[in-house]
């Protein structure tokens, strides 16, 4: 038995040789000539053991083997927290039973097996006083036993697997008690580990409930308490009551806009304009118009004067998000501005001054550019007085969860719901997904979850099938057709889903894909794909 642990999740391995098994079932006292049947269900249970990776399912196959094979009318797997059994997973009860099957240690013949570590069987429960039925489910009218094995882990008892064996001629009821004792000692280990993993997902949850007194103590609208955030924070504190520059740094969707709006809460242009603008989402030439304003008549279409940003954010803040878009031509523009605070509109002479102060954004990697010579070197050194890096979601792991509760608070409203909760089959998948979108990825993902829920938790069929395959990006190749349509469909996933991923934000998946705007407007057209592409 072979146990591989990845971040989330459990794997466990089983390989028997046949020769091992008998030696196991003579062991036991089983008879011979039952040892064909027996190891035909040992190796099913291998195989199940091997390839199911879910083990709450894994143990639910394991049951209806038990049922199909041995006849069991009710099975159930009952584990051990603290000083209780709870019925984990059971085959012939319902959810109103299954619940109902909680024992304290020496209660019971459950709890007596758990207590002693020792096999117990009742030969007909009609008759036995230490039979509780506290489930209610069982009314029989002839004999049933009830065989009950430990599930041993380091000879330490974490549970137990119990079965009801109606009762015939050729009933051999020494003989299925030591076969299921085989049965919970090759699944103990798998048991093992998943109790571990769900020991884990409890801990981190309960920590993650602490922390949520803590919101509170973060600035604006960001969340999390993770040491990176921490950073930020203490970073944020320092800078905002100043009127210092800050260029804030980091992959796309980690929240850059956020982090700049509490900057601005912090300081002491609270209450004046807040002016923001995206140099990603303008064509080149008007985004100097749109920061400096323009004269009427300046250009086509220019029919009256406007105001830029620069102008409208005097007194406050002016915040610019993908900074390192800008042309050349523009950059020389902003520079002197940063410089001296003085511009001039587009199609005139008059010096303007405008007392700002100036926050910057960028997800590109700005000394690649400089390298490049499409980023001036004067303009970074100018940006970069102060600069805060947003973490990837993927290096703040353990605010995941508390993320996505966030969300899913702000969703019940949006969407008139009542979830309260996350299934630990969920958080699991959400732990252990990478999160290349970040915090935009993780917010989209729990709307589509919020909306295909149907009761009061997340289950994991609601999250999206990046997650639950545990690729980045769900692209599906079809083999049939040539290969020109095979490369067509991928190449038509690929595009589709990485403008999805940006929120129809073309430049962005441009850059992502190493694609010039005309390359991306071609392949577009040709594979039909719409420009307004989004999640």
């Amino acid at each position: 038995m072979t146990v591989k642990k990845r971040k989330g999740e459990c794997k466990i391995r089983f390989a028997v040789s046949p020769f091992v098994l008998c030696t196991l079932l003579n062991m036991k006292g089983v008879r011979l000539m039952n040892i064909s049947p027996q190891l035909k269900v040992i190796q099913k249970i291998s195989t199940i053991i091997t390839h199911e990776r879910n083990v709450e399912s894994m143990l639910e196959k394991v049951l209806e083997i038990i049922e199909s094979e041995m006849g069991m009318i009710r099975g159930t797997f009952a584990l051990l927290d603290g000083n209780t059994l709870h019925v984990e997973v059971s085959r012939g009860l319902t959810e109103s039973e299954k619940k109902l099957g909680l024992y304290h240690i020496g209660e019971g013949i459950t709890g007596h097996v758990a207590e002693s570590g020792k096999s117990q069987l009742i030969p007909d429960i009609r008759n036995d006083s230490r039979f509780l039925n506290k489930t209610g489910a069982r009314h029989y009218s002839e004999q049933v036993a009830f065989i009950c094995v430990p599930l041993l882990h380091h000879e330490q008892v974490i549970g137990t697997l119990s079965i009801d064996r109606p009762v015939k001629k050729e009933t051999n009821l020494e003989s299925d008690t030591a076969f299921l004792e085989i049965i919970a000692n090759i699944t103990a280990d798998a048991v093992s580990a998943w109790m571990k993993v769900h020991e884990e997902q409890k801990n981190l949850l309960d920590e993650n409930q602490k922390l949520r007194s803590m919101l509170q103590k973060a600035p604006g609208k960001l969340i999390g308490s993770c040491r990176e955030m921490q950073q930020v924070y203490r970073e944020l504190r320092q800078v905002a009551p100043t009127d210092a520059t800050v260029l804030i740094r980091g992959a796309s969707g980690t929240g850059k806009e956020l982090l700049a709006h509490a900057i601005v809460e912090l300081s002491g242009r609270k209450n004046k304009p807040f002016i923001t603008l995206n140099c990603a989402a303008l064509p080149e030439n008007l985004v100097e118009s749109e920061l400096f304003g323009h004269e009427k008549g300046s250009f086509t279409g220019a029919v009256s004067r406007r105001i830029g940003r620069a102008e409208a954010a005097d007194g406050g803040t002016l915040f610019l998000d993908e900074i390192g878009d800008l042309t050349m031509q523009t950059q020389v523009k902003l520079l002197r501005f940063l410089q001296e605070r003085t511009f001039s509109r587009v199609g005139s002479n008059e010096e303007l001054h405008s007392n700002v102060r100036f926050l910057a954004a960028t997800s590109r990697n700005l000394e690649e550019l400089m390298g490049k010579k499409l980023f001036r070197e004067d303009l970074f050194y100018r940006l970069n007085i102060f600069p805060i890096m947003m973490p990837s979601l993927a290096q703040r792991s353990s605010d995941i969860i508390l993320l996505a509760e966030h969300f899913i608070e702000i969703l019940n409203v949006k969407y008139n719901k009542k979830i309260s909760q996350i299934s630990p089959s969920a958080t699991q998948l959400l732990m252990s997904y990478s999160w290349p979108g970040n915090v935009r990825e993780l917010e989209n993902c729990m709307e589509r979850a919020v909306l295909t829920s149907i009761d009061d938790c997340i289950h994991s069929y609601n999250l999206p099938p990046s997650l639950q395959s545990g690729v980045e990006s769900p692209v599906n190749i079809s083999a049939k057709g040539s290969l020109a349509e095979i490369l067509s469909r991928y190449e038509y996933d690929v595009l589709k889903e990485t403008i999805a991923r940006h929120n129809g934000n073309l430049s962005a998946a441009g850059r992502e894909l190493e694609l010039s705007p005309r390359m991306m407007n071609y392949r577009m057209n040709r594979l039909g794909i719409k420009k307004n592409t989004q999640r």
